[in-house]
């Protein structure tokens, strides 16, 4: 039962003074819950929950999913010890759209934030993943790259649940990895040097390391929206996963270099989980927020067998890496088929972390928490979808018929990428690179995929950006 829902109970009837007194005693215990008595311990079974979501890593760009130039052994390592998903998606084929369908639970055919400009922010009616766990006694954090809203909007993560967010706000901000400044709640952080000192991704890592630590002895949420390896390429020359690839050459070899400087920062996350004993009771869940940026054919190969990159759906454009690591919960070394994506990761945490009763009625997505630790049966549903307008920057406004969509349901994935193209159809058991465009033998399966799609979507709220100052991009 929420606050609210209790407040609500205890205004049912005439009140006399014994009510009046359970009434301020129940008060003042349901207010205080999550945030004094929690503070001296956790609930029964509520682990902590770090999700690191990257920035354009590929589909096959670490070892555990066939990359066979970039080395990522601890990643590997929580593969081994894990869950490893072959069907796992984002929530889009672009940063913003995907990361607001993981943050409220819905698709992209309901969210507010579905334009990819980069500081279109979430509506106060929303409800994150953070204000769930946090009804149920979390400390909350965030480290990288928001992209929900920019400072003193009503997106900006402080009014969206989180109590600490360390890193950038708006999208096109954190193209920058040594920026004049980072943002700290709200409040901007100079940061200077052109060389480790002024790197954002080891002061955004140091934050989330200080976070763990401070929150050790209570139960936590770390959000980790990190930002590698998107452009611009930029790693420091004196980093060691520069080392490995003196084979290679330009763009590819910094961004092998990234994804391995990843790698070693999720090692030292479970070194720090083993340091402070907590590592049994933490579940680290691994993935990319969308695609490779560049497929790097033949050198890296970061699509693998998908078709598309970044910015198309096409499988390469949304399918991610997707890992759980939980000791001695999950069976380990496992590889699941199950295909989901991100508006079922706020029913998963919530489910994971107690609060599934503060999960709204509205969500898109399913909980896959069972499908995980292999507790009770696992829900099953009708479709997957995604859509993403089209957007023209020279111009600044949204393509006429440009909406990009796509759904995917049981084997059978449709797509197109202009609202006046044909759809195209692949069986995906057959055809996973969707190199046939099977529509026009099953026109049945066109038309009923059609069908769905145009009672599970709505058109959006205006996608636009908040007012900035003159001559800026961002806050």
């Amino acid at each position: 039962m929420s606050r609210r829902d209790t407040l609500m109970l205890m205004t049912q009837k005439p009140l006399t003074v014994c009510d009046l007194l359970l009434r301020w005693v129940l008060v003042a215990g349901t207010l205080l819950l999550p945030q004094q008595l929690l503070a001296a311990g956790r609930s029964e079974g509520q682990p902590n929950i770090i999700f690191i979501m990257v920035d354009d890593m590929g589909y096959a760009d670490l070892g555990c999913y066939g990359s066979q130039a970039i080395k990522t052994p601890h990643i590997d390592r929580m593969a081994a010890e894990g869950v490893r998903f072959t069907d796992a998606y984002s929530g889009s084929a672009v940063c913003a759209p995907a990361r607001c369908a993981l943050m409220t639970g819905k698709h992209t055919g309901h969210t507010s934030v579905r334009g990819n400009t980069g500081g279109i922010p979430l509506e106060e009616s929303d409800l994150t993943i953070a204000e769930v766990l946090k009804e149920a006694g979390y400390r909350t954090g965030g480290f990288g790259k928001w992209g929900l809203g920019d400072i003193g909007t009503s997106g900006a993560p402080e009014k969206q649940g989180f109590d600490l967010f360390f890193g950038y706000y708006h999208q096109i901000h954190a193209h920058n990895y040594y920026p004049e400044y980072l943002v700290r709640n709200g409040k901007k952080v100079p940061i200077s040097g052109d060389g480790e000192e002024g790197y954002s991704p080891y002061l955004i890592f140091k934050e989330m390391r200080a976070f763990i630590r401070e929150n050790r002895d209570r139960p936590f949420f770390c959000y980790a929206p990190w930002t590698p390896p998107h452009g611009m390429y930029q790693i420091p020359v004196s980093d060691p996963a520069l080392r490995l690839y003196g084979d290679l050459e330009g763009n590819a070899k910094i961004i092998a270099a990234m994804n391995s400087m990843i790698d070693a920062q999720v090692g030292e996350i479970m070194e720090l989980l083993q340091e402070l004993d907590i590592d049994d009771n933490t579940v680290i869940f691994f993935c990319s927020d969308n695609g490779a940026a560049e497929r790097f054919d033949d050198v890296l190969d970061s699509s693998g067998p998908l078709r598309g990159e970044k910015g198309t759906m096409y499988e390469g454009g949304i399918r991610v890496p997707m890992i759980v690591r939980w000791p001695g919960r999950l069976n380990a070394g496992t590889t699941s088929h199950l295909p989901w994506y991100f508006p079922d990761l706020l029913p998963t945490l919530a489910a994971i972390g107690g609060a599934g009763e503060f999960v709204p009625t509205d969500v898109d997505g399913i909980s896959v928490a069972p499908t995980l630790t292999g507790d009770g049966r696992q829900a099953e549903r009708e479709c997957l979808y995604w859509e993403w307008p089209r957007y023209d920057w020279s111009t600044k406004t949204y393509e006429r018929d440009g909406l990009m969509q796509a759904v995917r349901c049981g084997r059978w994935k449709m797509l197109r990428h202009r609202g006046d193209e044909p759809w195209q159809l692949y069986d995906l058991s057959r055809d996973i690179g969707e190199g046939s465009d099977i529509a026009d033998t099953h026109p049945g399966v066109v038309e009923r995929l059609t069908s769905w799609i145009a009672s599970n979507r709505h058109d959006p709220s205006p996608q636009n950006e908040p007012e900035m100052p003159k001559g800026k991009k961002f806050r």
